[in-house]
Order: C-alpha cells, then structure tokens, then sequence
C-alpha cells in the first residue's frame, strides 16, 4: 500500500506510544537543525578567490634586443583586487614557461601572502605562451619559426610600459616570480632597481648557467627530430617530438628521490599506477602546446643574464651588486632546472638578500607549492618577508 493510500482510521488506530516516540524524535532533529543553524550564522564562510580580470596591452613597433620590429607586441595580463587612489599597492607577478594568468594563486588569498582584498596583483604573460605574442598567433613575417627570440629583458620592458602607461603605476610594492617569473623579477631589480620596495624569487636564478642551456637544447631537441617538424613550418603539430619533450622535461623535473619515495602518490587518484604518471609526462604534460612557443619560451630562458644588461658588459656580478631592493632568494633544495649551488653562488654578490632555500623533496615545483608543505613555507616566509620581518635565512659569506 501507498503511502498516500492509507486511510484515516488507519492512522488512529497506531499504537499511541509509537506516536510519542515519533514526537521525541522529531524534536530533537528540530533542536539539532536549530543547533546547527546558529553554529553556521556564527562561522562566516571562507572567502572564494575571484577570477582575474583579463586585459591585452598592445605596444605598436616593439623592438626587441635582437633587433627585430614587431608592429604589435601584445601582452596578455591579469588583476586581481582592485588599485587604490594613491596608486601604490600593486606587486607585479610575471609568468613562468608556458603560464598563463592563474599561475600564483597558491600565494592568493584569506591566509595567505597577497589579499586581493588589500592588494591589486598584476599577473603577466610571457611572450610565446600562446596568448601573449608568439610564434603561432603573430601574422607573417613573424610568424611560426620566424618569430624573434624574446629576451627576459624583452619581458620586462614590455611590462614596464604596460604598468606605467596602461595602468599608471609607477612604482610596486614587490616584484615576485617563480622560475622564468624569478628571472624577471632578477631582471627587474637590475634594470629598474628604485622601481619595487621589494622583490622575491622561487626556484629561479639570475642567469642560465651552462649545465640548464644543454638541459634546455636536450629539450629542443626532442622536439625538432620530429620529421613533421620541418624547420619549424610544420602543418600538423609534430606530436612525436612534443611526447619526447615531455618525457625530457619530466625527467628533470622533480629530485630523484621523489621518484624513489614514489611522492607522486600524494596528488593522484587512487590506482594510479607508475606507468599512468609516466604516460602523463609523455602524452598530456603541456596539452594542446605549440612546438614553435615551447622552442621560443626555451630560447628566451637560454639567453637569461642579468650581467648583459646594458652598463655591465656581460658581469653578472656587478650586476647583481648593483640591486638596491630588499631580495628574498628562495631555491628549491633539490631543484635540477635551477640548482641551489647556483643559488648560494650569485647570493654572495647580492648586499640586500636573504637567501632562503626550500627544504623539499618534490624538486623545481616546490617553487610554485608544489606541496602542501611548500605552500605553507613560501606563504609564511613571503607574508613575513613583505611586511619588514625577519626570515631564517642562510648565512651569506659576501665574495672578497
């Protein structure tokens, strides 16, 4: 019989003892749904992270280092929060390779290093991710592999007057990057140095040593063995050689004792299974990527060094002399794309830095926390770093 068959008398007829308990029940789940709601009224959720407002900067007849000409240079960016009348609470994030505008909200937040709610964060693009110019969506002359090298210089100088003439900042209150965004922020603090109060580098360094330019060429070449590749004018993306990239870059990316203690377990489905991880790497590490931006974003992380800047004549030490804002450097100990010996070799040439190395196992990305336990160490120490306090640094011995 259906529920809403059962007739009058029926009901009456149940035991009125069974009538009772189902009272008391039905009190103390009202008195527990009364309890609940005022727990709640008392808790206020937590804040959700708006989206980035997304803007196109475009620069008309950018000359770049090489010295080529583009009619147009465009700059894809981001913000987040909103800029105050005094124009003075801005920090500039610049992408790492392949980025796009969300790349650093591991740092956004309630509870963590940059509030939107306080601050206005700028987030950039680098030439050759797909988005901002690159060789897949510049037109000819400059198109595919006719696309100029970019320098980290390139970068900068196109941010800088997307800051002081689109937005009209003309000064930060730091400067942050992870990997190709910690070379511009190196860059920055050379070639702008009274431009940021402050400025933060992760798992990145001041120039490309030899060891990450044959790294980087193993890379590129993976990819243009490729046959479909033909000089970089292919018709169908060479797939093949972007598989082999991955795999490349996958073998780089994390320390050898990630791999040993299987971290990669900490962050996958249930079932996954080495081979799944592996097959990651080889087929779906950078989807839907143009092998022409993947060599062009290579080529500018090649050519990085701050001592090419003009006035130092190819002295990175001077260079890194002359930097003049307080500098949080914080290398990953067990990155292989940008080794802390590197590190801990260009902060003794650095009077204003507080080298801070990351103690993780999960290699480059611990600069991007990669880990719970990175996200807590690079938000607590850049909260820390940006509001003037002390962080536990390395002790730097300067160079005589």
């Amino acid at each position: 019989m259906r529920y809403w068959e059962i007739e009058f008398q029926e009901i009456i007829e149940i035991p009125f003892r069974v009538l009772l308990y189902n009272l008391s029940i039905m009190r103390k789940i009202i008195l527990l749904l009364l309890m609940a709601q005022a727990l709640f009224a008392q808790t206020p959720a937590t804040p959700k992270l708006e989206a980035p407002e997304r803007h196109e900067f475009v620069i008309t007849n950018f000359k770049s280092e090489s010295g080529v000409v583009l009619p147009e240079a465009h700059v894809v960016y981001g913000t987040y929060g909103h800029l105050n009348a005094a124009r003075d609470n801005a920090i500039l994030l610049p992408s790492h390779y392949m980025a796009k505008l969300t790349g650093y909200e591991w740092l956004m937040g309630p509870g963590k290093a940059l509030d939107p709610e306080k601050l206005f964060l700028v987030t950039t693009e680098l030439f050759g991710n797909g988005s901002s110019s690159s060789p897949n969506n510049t037109p000819e002359p400059f198109h595919g592999p006719r696309f100029p090298v970019m320098t980290i210089r390139d970068n900068v100088e196109a941010v800088h007057r997307l800051l002081t003439e689109d937005l009209k900042v003309t000064h930060l209150k730091a400067v942050i990057g992870f990997s190709m965004g910690a070379q511009q922020a190196f860059q920055w603090a050379v070639s702008y140095p009274d431009f940021m109060d402050r400025a933060v580098a992760t798992s990145g360094t001041a120039k490309t040593y030899g060891h990450g330019i044959v790294r980087l060429e193993g890379e590129i070449a993976a990819i243009t063995a490729d046959e479909k590749f033909k000089g970089g004018d292919y018709t169908e993306e060479p797939q093949t050689g972007i598989n082999a990239f991955g795999m490349v870059w996958g073998a780089w990316l994390y320390s050898p004792q990630w791999w040993r203690d299987e971290l990669w377990r900490t962050n996958t489905k249930p079932g996954t299974t080495f081979e799944d991880v592996v097959d990651r790497f080889r087929t779906r590490f950078i989807s839907g990527a143009d092998a022409n931006n993947l060599i062009l974003q290579m080529r500018t992380w090649e050519k990085h060094d701050v001592g090419t800047t003009p006035g130092f004549n190819g002295d990175e030490k001077k260079a890194l002399g002359s930097i003049k804002a307080p500098f949080l450097y914080m290398p990953s100990m067990t990155d292989q794309y940008f080794p802390v010996g590197d590190a801990r070799y260009e902060a003794q040439f650095m009077h204003t830095v507080s080298l801070l190395p990351i103690p993780s196992l999960w290699g480059h990305p611990a600069g991007a926390a990669a880990d719970p336990a990175d996200a807590n160490f690079l938000n607590e120490n850049i909260a820390k770093f940006l509001a003037g306090e002390p962080v536990a640094a390395e002790k730097v011995v300067p160079a005589s």
